[in-house]
């Protein structure tokens, strides 16, 4: 009797695992459609909502051509449930034309929406261009901003070149066709060229954050050396307007009609937010990547990003050679 007691016990046992295994396997399982069918049913391919809210943009690091931002971008401008923008930047700058076209993209989002810049860490060069967008600047008292100014380098391999014994053939249509070159020594007159494309882009720098902060032009000119400045120092020159952080940038919008009060919603990339992408949301990769892409990004992670900034660069303290040891 004990006997057959006890397997009525051990069957009653195995019963609720059992029960417990299937109720489990089917919430999963329900859990896994549900997400895919959001994943596949959201064509933005960005995080918003219905309710109406304060979007929040994250540009960080090198700045280069980025056409997921400018979509996303985009789409709150179009989003009406957006009752203002902040936009968070924390970058060093980057390439010349990436910041054009992001601060192109901001100012479209400003003539519909108010928008504010939240200065984090770092403000520079492009990453200033594109915060001078925005119709006000919020940083912190120690954060870092400035750097008005642009930079082409190039190297010069002729040393090592002469050291392995190789030379360079070539024949060309001109003088200054494909100059300057790191396999020849670089002449007075492709110094010149460069030089007058520096400055005309320069120029346009210039002229941008005359504009946008209202400024004196020979004011700006003053400030536009490569220096950089403190959130204390920006402000007593006019570089943002007020000190603080995301605090401030909320009140500042409530000055412009948004309600304080609203949430804020950070607009992330789909991968960043979707359940697929936790096993690669680290280096960011989605899998339809080709293997430059994929380089590219994991380089991205090891600080190696500037590698590919091709053409003028607008950049605090771009990477330099390592040193002999």
């Amino acid at each position: 009797m004990a006997s057959r007691a006890d397997d009525l016990i051990d069957r009653r046992r195995l019963r609720r695992k059992l029960s417990f295994w299937r109720i489990a396997t089917i919430v999963i399982l329900a859990a896994v459609v549900f997400a895919g069918v959001r994943f596949l049913a959201d064509d933005s391919g960005f995080t918003s909502g219905p309710i109406d809210q304060i979007a929040k943009v994250k540009i960080e690091g090198t700045i280069t051509e980025d056409d997921e931002l400018l979509e996303r971008l985009d789409a709150i401008r179009t989003t009406a449930s957006v009752k203002g923008v902040i936009v968070n930047i924390d970058s060093p700058g980057g390439t010349t034309a990436g910041g054009e076209a992001i601060y192109e993209e901001i100012r479209r989002l400003a003539a519909e929406k108010p928008v504010v810049t939240q200065v984090g860490t770092l403000a520079a060069s492009a990453g200033y261009m594109i915060a001078s967008a925005s119709d006000h600047i919020v940083a912190r008292q120690s954060s870092i901003v400035g750097s008005i100014g642009v930079l082409v380098q190039f190297p010069d391999v002729t040393g090592l070149m002469d050291k392995l014994g190789i030379k360079l053939e070539e024949v060309k249509s001109s003088p200054l066709k494909a100059e300057p070159s790191p396999f020849n020594p670089t002449t007075d007159e492709e110094r010149a060229m460069i030089r007058r494309m520096i400055l005309d882009s320069y120029d346009w720098f210039v002229d941008l954050v005359t504009e946008r902060r209202g400024m004196p032009r020979n004011e700006v000119l003053r400030l536009a050396d490569g220096s950089i400045f403190t959130g204390r120092q920006a402000l007593a020159n006019k570089l943002i307007d007020e000190l603080g952080g995301e605090r401030e940038a909320i009140a500042w919008l409530g000055t412009k009609g948004v309600d304080a009060d609203l949430r804020v919603v950070e607009w992330k990339k789909k991968e960043e937010s979707s359940w697929f992408s936790l096993l690669s949301s680290r280096a960011g990769l989605t899998g339809h990547e080709s293997l430059s892409d994929t380089v590219r990004v994991l380089l991205g992670e090891i600080g190696g990003e500037h590698l590919f900034l091709d053409g003028m660069v607008s950049l605090w303290h771009p990477a330099q050679p390592s040193p002999d040891r």
